[in-house]
């Protein structure tokens, strides 16, 4: 099993999302959700294409946090 972190940013009229950990592995979508689903079938994808080309899958390095500002 494997876990990425995504980062789903709204952009004008549209979502986006990316990994970090995957660059080049993007996706956009009408709503957060539907950026969500086809980035995670966008993540499925590219990791079957590593493996099926006998690359390593990296791994996860990336973390999120929220910092609060009084």
């Amino acid at each position: 099993m494997y876990r990425f972190l995504i980062v789903i940013e709204k952009a004008e009229g549209n979502y986006s999302a990316y990994s970090p950990d995957l660059p080049g592995c993007v996706a956009t979508g009408a709503t957060r959700e539907e950026t969500e689903r086809n980035m995670h079938e966008a993540i499925e994808m590219h990791v079957r294409g590593l493996q099926e080309d006998e690359l390593p899958i990296p791994e996860s390095h990336s973390f999120a946090e929220y910092v609060t500002i009084h």
